[in-house]
């Protein structure tokens, strides 16, 4: 097959071997996909349905806490994400404004069906790329190492290296009330034969539930009586290589349940399947249901819904906030018990579905099972839940592959670098109990993984493994030059009594500190009540900094004395790995401790605080919180001695 090829039909006949078979065109498969073919490798992407390419099988969009974090390093490496979302994002917002820099994150909903088009565009351009629709039944394995697939039509595909991208379709089940049907989304068949192949060869699987709110007419919806959500203005870009966001911008909305919709809910819990034993497997924790919100958390009285439109070009809004499984005529009570919606028509019950998949301590750092060599596995077959939290993994196993397949050392981002580092650590060293989803907690150096710089900490092995180019590396470093430049100018650059700086006070309504002259513009810039832009009169030099260089400016300014900190806690934290925790640890006596990690620590006893960081659901922070207790208690022996 030549490369470059993008059909798998060569001189009539059906090419039947690639360097690389991708099995699912879901988000991990298609960054999988895109960087194998990018890298040169002649590439096989095997899927259900061509049409569901990049599909958004629940909410609209892209980005969030933590999530946000990760669609930036997935840009920075050469991944397709950031720059789709760019393209057909109509509601832009950075979350968590109000906080520290390093929880700040990009959100964008997205034109739904554009999304998924621009997506299957993107790889159909792609060199060394081809395609084949069918399903994926079996394995081919030599020698415990993997050699192919088997496609439900019996096409046998040879291949060095296989990606298995699965999605929710292994042994998928659909749960509406009562209503059961095998199916990986609704209404799209369930994958049988390859759960049994993984099952015959010996890997450890479990059974997961995920699940999705309803979605309902946009013209039989009220929103005079909703909250408003604006867009940010000017909406700020995921990708490091998009200069302007170019579509229009829209709102979204907030209402709420209430006292009437938690009766209904509650009233019908019999017939949730949730809570009737029909459903077996485990949901995620930190995305219940309605119904889970419901029962868990009695005290609320209400909780919020979002009304997220799914594109300007169609009239479907989905209702996130209230994801649920109960009967249909049930989910249209609830939805019309809330403000706003009391006439809105269902055209998509939410329905919850339950899946198999690996126990993804089944893999190494790079993906690849240690089971079978040259097999990988990415997204929700590893236990994930999210669009990010898969194309992550995506990119990752293609990369290794890149790096595999030219004779290189298995490629892995470390928890300093990355939170996709973080990501692939806590999977394959902790496994997953529940869907795991990334948060800020989960990443010990939170405050060095800024969404802000994520091309500063990843951009050169993006152009290392051929999925960026150099001039984006250069155009990224000169960025930073220009920033550092800034940076020392401001420092050196003395705050004098001049009619700018006593305008600028005026403006802000503060008196006018005497501390203020003398000292450099740099610490001027420490204060919380000064942003960068109030610089811009006093310091000429900061006209030729753009919009980011100017955040970034800010941050290393402001944040400067916490990262310095943060950076001599990643020391301690390797120098304490082996620190012993006593035998006779009480772990209630640790105030702060999250109660899932106090109840697994108290259980599990782990002797070190290494071990202890290596449990699902215990978290950096708990860790954090461990060895102060322990310190404070050997302190006050020695005093008491």
């Amino acid at each position: 097959m030549s490369a470059g090829a993008n059909s798998p039909v060569n001189n009539g006949s059906v090419e039947r071997r690639f360097d690389v078979v991708v099995v699912g065109g879901g988000h991990a498969g298609a960054e999988a996909a895109h960087a194998c073919a990018k890298g040169g490798l002649r590439t096989l992407l095997v899927t259900m349905n061509l049409d569901t390419i990049g599909q958004m099988s629940c909410n609209p969009a892209i980005g969030g806490i933590a999530k946000g974090h990760m669609v930036r390093e997935l840009d920075a490496l050469g991944g397709l994400m950031g720059r789709v979302i760019d393209s057909t994002g109509i509601h832009f917002k950075m979350l968590n404004r109000s906080k520290g820099p390093a929880v700040w994150a990009p959100r964008a909903q997205a034109e739904k069906r554009q999304y998924q088009n621009e997506v299957k565009w993107a790889l159909e351009a792609t060199e060394n790329l081809s395609f084949y629709q069918d399903t994926c039944e079996a394995l081919i394995i030599e020698d415990d190492t993997a050699r192919g697939v088997v496609t439900g039509r019996g096409v046998q595909f040879e291949a060095q290296y296989v990606v298995l991208t699965t999605g929710t379709f292994l042994r998928g089940l659909i749960h509406i009330g009562e209503f059961q049907q095998g199916a990986g989304r609704i209404a799209e068949p369930t994958a049988i034969g390859l759960a049994d192949c993984l099952a015959h060869y010996g890997f450890r699987m479990g059974r997961l539930k995920t699940g999705t709110p309803p979605r309902v007419l946009k013209r039989s919806v009220d929103f005079s009586r909703m909250e408003i959500q604006e867009p940010d203005n000017p909406p700020q870009p995921f990708s490091f290589q998009t200069q302007k966001i170019q579509a229009d911008q829209i709102p979204c909305y907030i209402t709420y349940t209430n006292a009437r919709t938690h009766a209904i809910i509650e009233a019908n819990l019999s017939r949730s399947p949730m809570y009737s034993g029909q459903i077996q497997g485990t949901g995620p924790r930190y995305c219940p249901s309605i119904e889970d919100k419901v029962v868990r958390f009695k005290e609320r009285d209400r909780h919020h819904i979002f009304v997220e439109p799914e594109g300007i070009h169609t009239g479907e809004l989905y209702l996130n906030g209230v994801s649920t499984s109960l009967p249909e005529e049930v989910q249209w009570q609830l939805v019309r018990s809330c403000v706003g919606l009391e006439e809105a028509e269902i055209i998509r019950p939410g329905y919850a579905v339950e899946y198999d998949h690996v126990d993804p301590t089944e893999l190494g750092l790079d993906l690849q099972t240690k089971r079978i060599r040259r097999l990988f596995f990415a997204g929700q077959i590893n236990g994930t839940t999210g669009y990010e939290e898969a194309a992550a993994q995506g990119l990752m196993a293609g990369l290794n592959i890149l790096r595999l397949a030219s004779g290189r050392e298995p490629f892995a981002l470390s928890r300093g670098e990355a939170y996709i580092g973080v990501l692939v650590d806590d999977l394959v060293h902790k496994g997953v109990e529940d869907p795991y989803r990334m948060f800020t907690s989960r990443a010990e150096h939170r405050l060095l993984l800024r969404q802000d710089n994520a091309d500063q900490r990843l951009m050169a092995y993006g152009v290392e493994h051929g999925l960026l180019p150099r001039e984006a590396l250069d155009r990224m470093r000169e960025r930073y030059r220009q920033v550092e430049r800034a940076r020392q100018s401001l420092q050196k650059t003395g705050a004098r009594p001049t009619p700018e700086i006593f305008a600028l006070f005026e403006r802000k309504a503060l008196p006018v500190p005497k501390t203020v002259f003398g000292k450099s513009l740099a610490s001027l810039l420490r204060r919380p009540d000064i942003d960068i832009k109030d610089l811009l009169p006093l310091h000429e030099a900061l006209e030729t900094l753009s919009v980011d260089e100017l955040e970034v400016l800010q941050l290393e300014i402001k944040y400067a004395g916490y990262i310095q900190r943060e950076s001599e806690r990643i020391e301690q934290r390797e120098r304490l790995k082996q620190y012993r925790i006593p035998e006779s640890m009480d772990y209630g006596q640790v105030a702060g401790l999250k109660l899932e990690a106090r109840e697994k620590l108290e259980r599990i006893r782990p002797e070190t605080l290494e071990a202890a960081g290596r449990i699902s659901g215990v978290d950096p922070g708990d860790i954090d919180l461990i060895l102060m207790y322990v310190r404070r208690v050997e302190r006050s022996a020695r005093s008491g001695a």
